[in-house]
């Protein structure tokens, strides 16, 4: 098999195209010209794609998700559903169970989170936070929501680059917005346009400006005044074609966003209205925890302080909001961050969602940890697939309805119940 024309197909430039390769890999499967690794079930629910910014289509996540041996998977994409229904389709053609939904920033005004760093690198009371288990159903509406959201970003996304071509005149470098941005997205089929989209516009015109790494390395350095790592100056130097531009962009995003970035206001839901909307349409709220940041998988974030000196007090304010669940990734986080914000779900009945926010082709769809600390999370996992798949007939099938919790006042009965009803639907 040559694995690169067939990922190069998989990132086709239609969806027909992308899953008519994929029907052709899943020959190749059945013939077991094409085989997984194994990961004993292990999950990932917050798998971006191209409709925000991956490297990866809706249909090249899902085979890599199933290479890898994952059991189940899920996309998450920045303010929109646009890459849902394709990759739930890719999900059923090479069979491994999915789920939808999306991610976005909200307005933490006249709360407890208001005025301290949540959970956002960029800016001050501004919260990620998480719609999980979109119900195939609601998707259209959700998107008709989150539609003239993407348009006000698209509006702050302008601005930031003519803060951009400000830094970069007098190198004489200039990102157009229309011709440089735009067609690195999906924004015209219903996809969001990022910080990282601008960042790879520049490594664009980097390449194009410069002979070789070495010379970008240096403009970098010496004219932007950009701090690069021993490691990431290796990597860069290496020009691995499969890597190259995200090991540049990297550097970018880390050190030179913040001088252009502007801060994020009307796009934003306000977290009250998140949670109204992700109610009415049965859908999993879930915050989206980052912890104090030592390092990160993806490399693009600065050491910095977030939400772990004032946990107790974001669980508390986040359960006053009427939140489900609480999200994290396993591979960002110490094993001491982990186990705490794990003893507080507990605490507080949270239902707890892992996944790897997948950014670059160096990360790993899976994060696999060789001990029971994390068994749970795959019974997690099904639950937030059966909990999908119950609301599409009624949304007072929600594991989080008056309802639910009345007939199954324990969340772990709730846990159960839902996991059954997704392995049953296999």
């Amino acid at each position: 098999m040559n694995f690169d024309k067939y990922m190069s197909l998989l990132n086709g430039k239609t969806k027909e195209e992308r899953l008519s390769a994929l029907r052709e890999i899943k020959r190749l499967i059945d013939k077991g010209e094409i085989t997984r690794a194994e990961c004993e079930g292990i999950a990932n629910n917050h798998i971006h794609t191209t409709y925000s910014f991956s490297p990866y289509s809706p249909t090249a996540a899902v085979f890599l998700a199933w290479k890898e041996g994952l059991g189940t998977c899920g996309i998450i994409d920045h303010d929109g559903v646009g890459g849902c229904r394709e990759f739930i389709e890719a999900s059923e053609i090479i069979g491994i169970p999915a789920t939808c939904g999306l991610e976005c920033r909200v307005k933490t005004d006249g709360t407890r989170l208001y005025g301290r760093m949540i959970n956002n690198a960029d800016q001050r009371s501004i919260a990620y936070v998480v719609m999980h288990a979109i119900p195939l159903n609601a998707i259209e509406k959700i998107d008709e929501i989150f539609k003239p959201l993407r348009e006000k970003r698209n509006e702050r996304n302008i601005k930031m680059c003519e803060r951009l071509n400000d830094i970069l005149d007098a190198f004489e470098l200039a990102i157009d917005y229309e011709v440089d941005v735009l067609p690195l997205s999906n924004y015209n089929e219903g996809g969001t346009v990022t910080e990282r989209h601008i960042c790879l516009a520049l490594v664009n015109k980097l390449k194009s400006k410069f002979e070789n790494s070495k010379s970008i390395i240096s403009f970098l350095v010496e004219k932007l005044n950009l701090p690069i790592s021993k490691q990431e100056e290796k990597r860069i130097l290496e020009e691995n074609p499969s890597y190259y531009d995200y090991d540049i962009l990297c550097v970018i995003k880390k050190n030179l966003v913040e001088r252009f970035y502007i801060d994020a206001y009307e796009e934003c839901l306000h977290i009250k209205d998140f949670i109204d909307i992700t109610k009415k349409y049965g859908c999993i709220s879930a915050y989206a925890y980052l912890g104090d940041v030592i390092d990160t998988s993806e490399g693009d974030k600065k050491p910095q302080r977030f939400e772990d000196s004032y946990l107790e007090i974001l669980m508390k304010e986040l359960k006053k909001l009427d939140f489900d669940a609480i999200t994290y990734m396993p591979s960002r986080n110490t094993r001491y961050q982990l186990s705490k914000v794990m003893n507080l779900c507990y605490e507080h009945e949270f239902f707890e969602i892992n996944g790897e926010d997948i950014n670059s082709p160096r990360q790993k769809f899976s994060s696999v940890f060789d001990d029971e600390m994390f068994d749970h999370l795959k019974d997690m996992t099904f639950a937030l697939i059966g909990h999908e798949l119950a609301v599409i007939d009624d949304i007072e099938n929600s594991m989080f309805s008056e309802s639910m919790k009345s007939k199954f006042p324990k969340i772990n009965d709730r846990i159960n119940y839902y996991k059954d009803l997704a392995r049953e639907a296999r």
